[in-house]
């Protein structure tokens, strides 16, 4: 792997896979108790310098009070630990990670990549164009951490008319000339599709810097990392417990960025029992973990959910827990990825057992949510804790409560405020979720997008019009 500050601005490896740390940093009980009073911003100094090796602890530390402040998340306890009650003997609570400027988690790691776009960027004289896909959220949280970055673009593709209405206001009305929103005919795997293949031609990824800050991007699972170990340690203190006790975390998953970068704060040594992999009715990750077999859908097999941030049928940062599993075996990685490019699928626990082995050893584990069971945790958080959840956190609390056990909480992720969810809300419980200031008239605003088909050249030529030079 390269330095930190060139995979960061590359987004993909380059040889076009995956880029991965060759070691990952070891974070034992004395340190973990010295974190334990940190605040978030200076959490976040602790576990990104551990990364970031090339870029000087001061100057990150800066760069996180910048990120993570009072102003953007509306308080000065970034991403606090919300507690509901008591469930079979094990506590239930919600980590909010949506108080940010777009109302979604995606804030949490694209506020600090923001800030370590324009860093490295001004130092070295150059610009960036970034290219991204999002389902809902990425797209947001990535235009609004870049648009006042002067030496930063954004083409953002989302899927045309398979967002909320609220979502697509949010992105394409904003009016700065350095933002790019493109809407696909297709759904979000088509949009990914086509970044991964313009990230691909390396020639023209080089002469346009083209940038990615999809969670392919290494540094959005580093910066995700982070909201891992607050929780922890806010449950920890929540619930009388000691460092080294196991917490569980429920993650609603759709391209597994969130819940790999669990997997990595595991890794890293933070005490997690469980990581939950939360799914919607498409199950292809689901699936995987009850069986061995990942089989991605064609466009036509992708459902349109009520959780539609997670109707995604490719999992792009599956191909890095995959490599972990194979004792990170990157030729062995490939083959399975050729093989899935060619017959659609792989089965991992006939194909090579002792990775099989491993991801039993992980104690990943899944289930999957309906619409139905999602209304009905809606309704039931609502009347039982007086507690407002969106669709995608209310996947992650009905899967999460079939893997509680006494005495060992149970942490779920909040995804997004319900309010970018009118529909699914007001369906479940007859009314909207109450608007944030200054958002009422979102939709009514003008907005600035451009449809483009499936076609990849089309999109160079529109990159190419349109970029920084």
């Amino acid at each position: 792997m390269g330095r930190f500050q060139d995979i960061l601005l590359e987004g993909l490896a380059q040889d076009g896979g995956l880029a991965m740390p060759a070691s990952l940093p070891q974070i034992g009980r004395e340190e973990l108790l010295q974190f334990s009073v940190l605040a978030y911003p200076e959490l976040a100094t602790e576990i990104i310098s551990r990364f970031a090796d090339d870029i000087n602890p001061a100057v990150i530390q800066r760069l996180c009070l910048q990120a993570y402040t009072k102003q953007k998340f509306g308080s000065a306890q970034i991403a606090p630990l919300a507690s509901l009650g008591q469930e079979q003997g094990a506590p239930l609570a919600i980590l909010e990670l949506s108080n940010g400027p777009t109302l979604a988690f995606k804030d949490m790691a694209m506020q600090m990549l923001g800030q370590l776009f324009e860093y490295v960027l001004t130092r070295r004289g150059e610009t960036l164009n970034i290219l991204g896909a999002t389902s809902g959220d990425t797209g947001s949280a990535a235009e609004y951490a870049m648009r006042d970055k002067h030496a930063v673009s954004v083409f953002m593709l989302s899927p045309q008319g398979r967002m909320s209405a609220f979502q697509r206001a949010q992105m394409y009305s904003l009016q700065e000339p350095n933002i790019h929103n493109l809407a696909v005919e297709g759904v979000f795997d088509d949009c990914q599709d086509m970044v991964k293949a313009v990230s691909a031609d390396l020639e023209f990824k080089a002469k346009w810097r083209i940038g990615t800050v999809n969670s392919i991007n290494w540094a959005r699972i580093m910066s995700q990392v982070v909201y891992y170990f607050k929780g922890y340690l806010s449950a920890v203190k929540a619930y009388g417990l000691h460092i080294g006790d196991p917490v569980s975390f429920s993650v609603p998953s759709g391209n597994f960025g969130n819940v790999f970068s669990g997997f990595i704060a595991k890794s890293m040594g933070l005490p997690i029992r469980r990581l939950i992999v939360a799914t919607n009715e498409n199950d292809v990750l689901d699936e995987f973990f009850r069986t061995g077999v990942y089989r991605v859908r064609s466009s036509k097999e992708t459902y349109q959910t009520s959780s539609p941030s997670m109707d995604i049928s490719k999992a792009s940062n599956f191909e890095r827990f995959i490599f972990a599993m194979t004792g990170h075996d990157g030729a062995g990685t490939a083959a399975l990825w050729r093989e899935l490019s060619q017959s659609g699928q792989f089965d991992l626990k006939a194909s090579q057992p002792q990775a099989w082995e491993r991801v039993k050893a992980s104690q990943m584990v899944s289930g999957k949510s309906t619409h139905q069971s999602r209304l009905q945790t809606i309704r039931d958080l609502a009347s039982r804790y007086q507690r407002l959840i969106d669709p995608h956190t209310a996947d992650g609390v009905f899967v999460g409560r079939q893997y509680l056990e006494p005495g060992v909480p149970m942490i779920c992720l909040e995804t997004a405020l319900p309010t970018k969810f009118e529909e699914t809300i007001r369906e479940a419980l007859g009314q909207p979720a109450p608007r944030p200031p200054g958002l009422q008239q979102l939709e009514s605003l003008p907005q600035r997008v451009a449809q483009i088909s499936q076609d990849v050249e089309a999109l160079k030529r529109f990159i190419e019009q349109h970029a920084l030079r």
